[in-house]
This record gives structure tokens, sequence and C-alpha cells, in this order.
């Protein structure tokens, strides 16, 4: 496995210090996030999941702890929308560049308006993809919010 991915390479490119984790992707896992929890021996609450969203029809990043679902209601308020639905796969990959269980907020194909998760923000240190299926990056949530220039909201249900 490739630790060089787009999503590790804009992270050296923006000066983030960052750590590069690799585990064993289960395909048929239940819940991609869990089992990278689980994988990497982890509180779910610390692996964060990164999600492709439309908010009144335009496309979004979601960033929440893998144990949490969405509220959609919550995400389109606070991306400034009315209304938001998840993204389908084939979409997501297209906009993003990466396959679905490998999508990182970092190095995506084109910048989109990112939200995070406001609880993901009280740890020293979180997990997100690194753009690759079984690979993550462990980081400080601020520099994950300040790179993305993210909105940390509530938005889980």
């Amino acid at each position: 496995m490739s630790k060089a991915t787009p999503a590790t390479r804009a992270l050296a490119a923006a000066s983030i210090s960052f750590t590069v984790h690799a585990y064993d992707y289960d395909p048929d896992a239940e819940s991609i996030g869990l089992q990278a929890a689980s994988a990497l021996a982890e509180d779910p609450a610390r692996v964060l999941k990164t999600l492709m969203a439309l908010v009144d029809g335009k496309p979004v990043c979601v960033i929440v702890p893998s144990d949490q679902e969405v509220s959609m209601k919550k995400l389109a308020a606070a991306a400034g929308g009315k209304s938001a639905q998840m993204m389908k796969p084939p979409e997501a990959e297209r906009i993003t560049g990466f396959k679905v269980g490998g999508i990182s907020p970092f190095g995506q194909r084109r910048p989109v308006r990112t939200v995070i998760e406001q609880s993901a923000m009280a740890h020293d240190q979180v997990y997100v993809n690194g753009g690759q299926r079984g690979l993550q990056v462990r980081l400080n949530p601020r520099d994950l919010c300040d790179a993305m220039k993210a909105i940390a909201a509530d938005v889980i249900a």
C-alpha cells in the first residue's frame, strides 16, 4: 500500500503535522468507520468518517465520528441551506477522485465546503481517511478544521 496519496501530499504541502496509520480494510464491514476504529484499537469518537452530501444540490464534505450518524436537517442548517441528502457513491467518487471507503477530506479533485462535527474538536488527535482504503491519518482536529476552512457545528442525529 502506498502511503503517498493525494490526501497525504495535500497535508504535507500545507505543512500540517500528521502520522499515517495503515490497517486491514474489510470491504464487507457493516460500518467502514467502526471497522477502522476497531482495527486501530481507537475510540470510535476519535476515528472520523468522511461523507459526501448535497446541500441544496451543491457538494458538501461532512466529517463525523465513526459511531454517529449525520442529521440532514442539522447539516443543511450548518451549511446555510434548506435541504441535505447523502451523495450517491458513484457521484462521491467522481467528485472527490477517491473510492468509497477511501474518501479523504484532503486532496479532493476540487475543494468543497466542509462541515466537521463540533464534538470532534474536543480531542487532541483524531483520525481521518488518508485517501486510500485501509489508510488513516492522525492529526490535530484544529489543523483539520483550519486546513479545510471547515465549519464546526452540531451535525449528528
